[in-house]
Formats: C-alpha cells, structure tokens, sequence
C-alpha cells in the first residue's frame, strides 16, 4: 500500500498511551479537522506536524489517518507559539504564563528557550526555582522528541524507537552514535540486522569490534532461540559470523577470544566438543542445574521403606489396577529415591503410576504438582483428582522475564514436588524450578523423551536421561484401559520406525485419503464443520462451538495450502463466519471475531488476568507462550478484546497486545507440545524434511485422547516415520 503524506496543525491529544506512545490527535488541515492515530512522540497544540503513512475508515469513528512516521516542525506566530507553551506539556507554564513568555519574547521566544534559557527570570512572577523547573522539563520534552524523531530516521518503529529512548534515558542519541550495536545486548526487539544498517549507515568501519563483538552474541542467541542450543563449536560459530558479516576468520576469532576474556562468552571442553562457546547464561544455567540435581539426591539418599509393596497393593484392590513389575518399580524409587525421572509413551501408565504415588505419599507429605503449560497442568489435575499449576505460577513468576518470587530465599513450601510434561522444561526454566526446591524435598519428574523437545533452549530430559547420573524408570509395556486403542498402537509403531496401520475400522484412527494439498483442506473444514461433529454425536445446533473447542488441527508446517496460517482462514470462516451481529477488530493481516479459538506466541509476564474461583475474583500477572482461549467479547471502538484461556483466566488485549495472538483453529504441532486433545485432525501433505520426521508425527498423534484423523498421502507417512532425524542440540 502506497504511504501518504498529511501535514497538519494540532489542534488537542484526545488519547495517549504513555507506555509505547500511542495517540489518537485532532489536527486542522486547511479548513477542515481530522483524526491522526498511532505511535509518536508527546504533541502539542500549535505544532506543524507532516505525518506519512494511511488513511483508513475506523468502524465507530470514522475517517482517520495511521501515521507511521512523523516531522515534526516548530510553531511560528505569537498565537501558535503561545498555545503551544501553554497545552501542558511543559511543566511550570500554563496558559497564562505562556501569555507572558511571548508578550516578552515575541516570535523569538522558542529560540530563546533552546539557546538563553537563563532570561527566563527577567519575566515577572517567574523566579530561577520556577526558571530552572521549566527549564528542565523544556529540556526532557525536547530531548526525547529529538531522540524519538533520530531513530524514527532509521527506518524504526514508533514503538520501538519509544522503547529504546526509554531505556538509554537523555543520553540516547549520543549513547547509539557512539556505538549502535550496543541496542543489540541492550534492548529486545533489536535485532543485529537492525543495528547494522544504523551503523553503517552512519559510517561505522565494517571491521570493527563492536560490529562483530555483537554478530557473535546475536549468532548466540538466535542458536538457542531457534535451534534450542546452549553452546554452539567453536568453529561453527566462526563460520556463521565469517558469512554474515563477510570478514576473515582471524578477525572473527580475535574478537571470541576477547570475548571469552570480558566473560561475555564461556569457552570450554567436554567428551563430544572440544572447543564450545556458551552464552554465560546458559552455562551458568546448566551448571546450577547439574549441582542442584545433585545436592537433591545426595540430601535424601536412597531409603527403603518398610511396608511399601503392602501398600501398592491396598492401592490395586482399591482402584481395580494391577501394576507390572516395571511399574512396581518405578512407583517404589519414586517414594525411596530423592529424584526421580519416570519415561515413556502414552499408554504405559504414567498418570496412573502418578496417582498411586500421591496416594502412597498423601498422609505425611505436601505434595505439589506443575506442568510447563496451563493446558498441561489441567489436564494433570484432571487425571490426579489434585490441583496442578503451571511451573511459572508455582513459582509466582515476576514482571520480568525468568524472574521468580519463589527462589533461594522463598522456598517452595513441599515434601514433594511433581512435574509432568518434562520434555517441554527448558534449562532456564528448570533452573528457575530448582532454586525453590529445598534440599531434602522429593523430585519426581515425569515425561515422555520421544516427544519432540521444549520450544526453548536445552533439552533437559534427554539430557538427564542419557546422563546416567540421576535415576530413571523406563515405561516400555502399553497399559492402557482401552487395549484396542489404535492411536497407542500407531504412536509406539511410528516410534519404533514401523508404518501405522491405516485399514482399520471402528476404531480411533482413521486416514482420509487426498492427493492434492487443496483437497486435503477443504476435507479438513468439511470435517470439522459437518462429519465430526455427526460422527461424535455433538448436538446440532452446536456443532460449530463444539469442533471449535474439541477438535484440534496440528499441521507439521506453517505455510501452503495446508500449512497453519491458511488452515486458521479457512477454518474460522467455516466455524466462525463473518456476520453483522459478530464484532470484529482487523489487526495486521489478521481478521478477529468473538468466539475465535486463539493462542498467545510469546511470554507477556505483565499481562493482567482475572481468574474466578469458588472463594472469589482473583487477579495476577502473565500470560505464557502456548496458553489457548476463546474471544469472549471485544471493544471494536478501542481496539480491545477480552480472552477466556482454558484456566478460566480473563485477559483484556489493548491494541499494541494483539500482536502476541494468533488465530488457533489449526495450531503447529510444536505449539501443540503439553497439550491434550479429545480429537486431532492432520495433514500428512509434503513439507520440508526437517520438519517432516518422524518424531513430529507420533507428537501430534499422542496429542489425541479419543480420535485421530489423517488427512492426506500414504507416502508421506511412510516418509515422515522414515525420517528419524532429530535435530541436534
């Protein structure tokens, strides 16, 4: 779309959002008036403003224009340069002090607060107390709209350029001249390429140490970021920063090995790298790990308890189950053992191995239970009779990322600690867990290794699991009620690299086939929309509510005919058409209605809930990467819109939030991780091979509780369990 221009006089701020600057403005343009919205510095009445960016029809208020960037020119003219003084903006002058600056000072009265502010004082009634007041908040006001507008003339961002010039305070400009790559370490959202352009564009020699200094941790961090890496080899970090920044190898390795001595990076050796380069965070993480791991197991050493096989038997009788000796095992090492790691796929009894060992440790023993994500930790309620949290909330996370109240100082107050779900635990998450445990507490940690790993850096259960230093139960045996059930069949047969039996019949999986990508996704919406719901018995007139909220589309990739972003538009105007009596708010290239199944993409600790309970309201902060909801309403008018995710918390969206949601009809699979589904529906359609392997089909298939559908080629599943490579971290 074609940017416009609109230059304009201010007439009032109707609305202003001090936190990221955005403003809704009243300008004069000619004779007529129009409303301006977006992310800019604080304005005032009076100043000549060229805006550039769109026109756009609001549904409630009309005709406005989105600014993208603005200029911002001083105004000229006594009346103009009085009501500018006076709007406000500048403490220690209103209206009638502003009469007497330019009654003195005339037209000359800006440029004599910019060069002599001192003679301010020759005015009567301003003394150099109020003098110096105004003086400084002249200076502040104009020093962050300069800094503001320098940024703004790098291609950035309103909102980032406001979170920037936060952040460096005054001394912004002068900070980011001296050295742009800094906002790389500095500040979030800023990424190298970013920071490049500033700097080059500003003469930067493209040798320097700052350069590659920040080339280096930005490699780093987008390692762990997108590859789940805590260390990358020595040389494959060269490498990377010898192509992306065109510079010779001696340069690159200088500048690590400064690095290493400033302890920006960490540099060490072990049996299978040589030469690894870690971001300190990351090899402090997994340091503490390995040490509180051990001063856990060492605190409680291995304890027989006498009686316990009695027990595991009342247990039997009581609930109808038989335990194997596998089982046996694990169940005992989980009460005599000081940490514990329980594995295996889904019908080996996991949850019902939990549940006996609550039993066996409920009379003298606090019990806590958590998982990573809020759906994970209802489902682990549900299954235990017993309230679960998610991890963060066990540990009364704080406004800032990775930062816990809960810790060293405020131990979790518990005999034994649960976690399920443990493949989705990162390494700053478990360290985080770790420091609230006190020695002593029982560890037991509870997850399947063949899923695919935690969407952040590490892979803690693999690790622990091929450390051979913490003791493991492995779940081989399939136990499940349901002895029939094909979805378990299917999983451990991809698992062990053997084709699922598609041909079956009254059973809980079922293949459709369709050649062509199209075809397969209008079966998917056909599926949801009117042969599910059927097949499933849901009451008619709810079919739509009741796909939307038990059936789950997984699709290995993001993009294509089949891929999540296309799927999430056909799928939420078959489920959730447009009508004239369903708000909507467009934001980006995403369409929202009430009703839409949603999910949050990134960590917000300082997103606000509510949450109703039996005893009352009850508020906190922070909503999770992965969390799903439903549009309960929304506020077209203000760009709002209100979120009811599966643990009953109500979150309000203001504008600049939405860009952390996305539609959920059809979800990743990677998103689905920690997730439990009564009904998965997938395309087995080509994709890429890395992602087509075989671990992200028995993911999404061990999703499913009660159906699973394919949708797709024979080829491809043969293909994707084919394709055991697993990403290495």
């Amino acid at each position: 779309m074609e940017l416009e221009t609109l230059t304009a006089v201010v007439q009032e701020t109707t609305f202003r959002n001090d936190e990221n600057g955005y403003t809704v403005l009243r300008v004069g343009s000619g004779r007529s008036q129009q409303t301006v919205v977006g992310m800019m510095p604080e304005l005032s009445p009076g100043e000549n403003v060229t805006f550039e960016g769109t026109w756009g029809e609001h549904p409630v208020y009309g005709r406005q224009f989105n600014a993208r960037t603005c200029t911002i020119t001083p105004p000229t003219g006594k009346t103009a340069i009085e009501k500018y003084l006076g709007s406000g903006l500048i403490r220690g002058i209103g209206p009638a002090t502003a009469k007497l600056i330019v009654k003195a000072f005339g037209e000359k009265a800006l440029e004599i607060m910019d060069e002599h502010p001192e003679r301010l004082t020759e005015i009567q009634g301003i003394g150099k107390k109020k003098a110096a007041m105004i003086i400084e908040s002249y200076i502040q006001q104009m020093g962050m709209r300069r800094t503001l507008v320098f940024l703004q003339n790098y291609g950035l961002s309103p909102n980032l350029a406001m979170k920037i010039a936060k952040y460096y305070g005054e001394n912004t400009v002068e900070l980011i001249r001296q050295n742009p790559y800094r906002m790389v370490l500095d500040i979030d959202g800023v990424g190298f390429l970013t920071a490049d352009r500033i700097a080059l564009s500003m003469g930067v020699d493209p040798q320097s140490e700052f350069r590659i200094r920040a080339a280096l941790f930005y490699l780093m961090n987008e390692a762990a970021g997108n590859g789940g890496h805590t260390y990358l080899p020595r040389d494959m970090l060269v490498s990377r920063a010898c192509q992306m920044l065109h510079a010779e190898e001696s340069l690159i390795e200088t500048q690590i090995t400064e690095a290493m001595i400033e302890k920006m990076l960490i540099g060490f050796a072990f049996a299978d790298c040589d030469h690894a380069v870690c971001l300190p965070m990351y090899f402090q993480a997994e340091t503490e790990i390995a040490f509180r791991m051990h001063q856990l197991m060492t605190a409680r050493p291995y304890k027989i308890v006498h009686g316990l096989d009695k027990r595991i038997g009342e247990y039997e009788k009581l609930n109808g189950v038989r335990f194997s000796a596998q089982q046996k095992k694990a169940i005992r090492s989980a009460v005599e053992e000081g940490v514990m790691v329980i594995t295996g796929g889904p019908g080996t009894g996991k949850t019902t191995i939990i549940r006996c060992i609550i039993y066996l440790l409920n009379e003298d023993n606090d019990i806590l239970l958590c998982a990573p994500t809020g759906r994970a930790a209802k489902r682990m309620s549900e299954a235990t009779g017993e309230e679960a949290k998610t991890i963060h909330r066990l540990l009364e996370y704080g406004g800032d990322e990775d930062v816990f109240a809960r810790g060293e100082d405020y131990p979790l107050d518990a005999d034994c600690i649960i976690v399920d779900e443990m493949s989705m635990v990162d390494v700053k998450l478990m360290r985080g867990l770790l420091r609230a445990i006190l020695p002593g507490t029982r560890l037991i940690l509870v997850g399947d290794s063949d899923q695919l790993p935690s969407v952040g850096a590490g892979n803690v259960l693999s690790d622990m699991l091929e450390s051979d230093a913490v003791p493991v139960v492995r779940l081989t045996d399939i136990f499940r009620q349901d002895e029939k059930s094909m979805i378990v069949l299917n999983a451990h047969r991809i698992n062990h690299g053997e084709l699922p039996v598609l041909r079956t019949r009254d059973t809980d999986f079922f293949f459709e086939r369709k050649l062509l990508q199209t075809d397969a996704a209008q079966t998917i919406c056909t599926l949801l929309a009117q042969r599910l719901p059927k097949f499933l018995g849901y009451p008619q007139g709810r079919w739509a509510e009741e796909a939307t909220r038990n059936i789950q589309v997984l699709s290995p990739t993001k993009k294509g005919d089949c891929g999540a972003f296309m799927l999430n538009k056909i799928l939420q105007n078959t489920l959730n058409p447009e009508s004239p009596d369903r708000d909507a708010i467009i934001h980006g290239e995403t369409e929202f209605r009430v009703g839409d199944k949603v999910i949050q993409t990134k960590n917000d600790y300082q997103l606000e809930f509510t949450r109703r309970t039996p005893f009352g309201t009850e508020e906190g902060t922070g909503v999770f990467n992965g969390d799903v909801g439903y549009i309960v309403r929304m506020d077209p008018a203000e760009h709002m819109l209100t979120v009811c995710f599966d643990d009953e918390r109500f979150v309000t969206y203001q504008k600049q939030q939405l860009d952390a949601l996305e539609l959920a009809y059809c979800l990743t699979v990677h998103k689905s991780q920690g997730s439990e589904f009564p009904v998965v529906v997938m395309p087995v359609v080509s994709g890429p091979p890395m992602l087509m392997a075989r671990n992200l089909l028995y993911t999404a298939l061990t999703r499913a509780r009660q159906l699973v559908v394919l949708v797709g080629r024979e080829d491809v599943i043969g293909q994707m369990v084919a394709n055991d490579h697993v990403a290495k971290r």
